[in-house]
């Protein structure tokens, strides 16, 4: 087998097990660190080709908090964020996916809806904890 192909695929299978190994949806760069204490000689480009193929398999989410960086999530089943306007976290929201407004949204706009992508913005648990203190 080809050396460059092995080493690809054990580049991206180390990137998935960082990103399944976190609940932080870490950026692209706290990924690049955590690789890198197993793989040290890889680059961040090849994280960044490698996390884009593994969002276009399906088997990570990319996701745009507006704060101006990509977080990345492992979990891929559809599910909702919270992101931390004062430290800057996200974190999974656990409630329902609500199928139906992707069903409202086709009808009322007359097109396919495959899927929808939801982040609230607000203060997360532990701000919100340390505010009342």
């Amino acid at each position: 087998m080809d050396k460059t192909v092995q080493r690809y695929s054990r580049q991206r299978a180390c990137i998935l097990q960082v990103l399944e190994g976190t609940t932080s949806h870490p950026t692209a760069n706290w990924v690049y660190d955590q690789v890198r204490k197993e793989i040290p000689n890889i680059s961040l480009g090849t994280v960044y080709r490698n996390l884009s193929k593994l969002c276009s398999d399906g088997m990570a989410l990319k996701l745009d908090v507006g704060d101006g960086t990509e977080r990345y999530d492992a979990y891929t089943t559809p599910h909702y964020h919270l992101y931390c306007k004062d430290c800057g976290s996200v974190s999974d929201i656990h409630t329902g996916y609500a199928a139906q407004l992707d069903e409202v949204a086709a009808k009322e706009n007359h097109c396919r809806i495959d899927f929808h992508n939801l982040i609230f913005c607000g203060v997360c648990s532990q701000c919100t904890t340390n505010l009342e203190k």
